[in-house]
């Protein structure tokens, strides 16, 4: 039974202060119905650990795709397990149109959080115009491709997906239901060509504009185990609805 996962993704906000009002008011939230996890910015990232406690994840929103050396301004995932993290976000939209990330870097980081013991969060989309070109699945698939091919089942196990249109980050547009349903479900199909069990263990996520008003319809979906929030996830009380939902 896939379990539930709310992960906030905070981005390049938040400050000390925002990072301990943030998680205190999670942990005074008491038991939630999901798993949770957060995602601060590299200077909050220790910070977080210790004010998570045992009740939160922490993860951090990038990755180095290399293992040590002259990176100037990189991090690597073993510096990411070292301060306490134990999940990572790897290949989000802003990433991959900001900074060029690549599916092949994408691997790469995958592969390199998977040595680390980090859970890699893995984020797909499309764009606007590739939906309403009709190829939103089509794309979906080639972002995976990759993954599909190279990860182990064992590797799989230590991967969570979250798909994100690009069109409905920070937009306040979302997915409907549906929408977001039926590219879940070819990602699980995509999946169970590969392997049925691995399928049935894999958590989905949905992200794009996820609010405590839409959680409920969005998570009831067959597919849909839990959201990877961005502006929501900056405040307390709307982040628990979702969790709540």
């Amino acid at each position: 039974m896939r379990r539930t996962l709310v992960a906030g993704n905070w981005k390049m906000n938040a400050s000390r202060a925002q990072t301990e009002t943030l998680l205190s008011g999670i942990r005074d939230a008491g038991d939630l119905p999901c798993d949770v996890a957060v995602f601060p910015p590299y200077p909050y990232l220790s910070q977080a650990v210790e004010a998570a406690g045992e009740t939160v994840s922490v993860g951090a929103q990038n990755c180095a795709d290399q293992t040590s050396g002259a990176y100037t301004g990189e991090v690597a995932c073993d510096m990411l397990s070292d301060v306490g993290a134990s999940m990572v976000i790897i290949g989000h939209s802003e990433r991959r149109t900001l900074y060029g990330e690549t599916d092949d870097v994408v691997l790469r980081k995958t592969r390199l959080a998977i040595d680390c013991g980090l859970t890699a969060v893995v984020c797909v989309g499309e764009t606007l115009e590739q939906r309403k070109s009709g190829n939103a699945e089509a794309v979906v698939k080639t972002q995976l491709s990759l993954l599909l091919s190279e990860l182990s089942d064992t590797d799989w196990q230590s991967v969570v997906i979250a798909y994100e249109p690009v069109w409905a980050i920070g937009t306040g547009e979302t997915a409907t239901p549906e929408q977001a349903q039926a590219v879940h479900a070819h990602i699980r199909a995509l999946l169970a060509a590969r392997n049925e069990s691995l399928a049935a263990s894999t958590r989905l996520l949905y992200g794009g504009s996820v609010k405590a008003a839409n959680a409920a319809e969005l998570f009831s979906q067959q597919d849909i185990d839990g959201g990877l929030v961005g502006g929501a996830s900056l405040d307390v009380a709307e982040f628990l609805g979702i969790c709540r939902a």
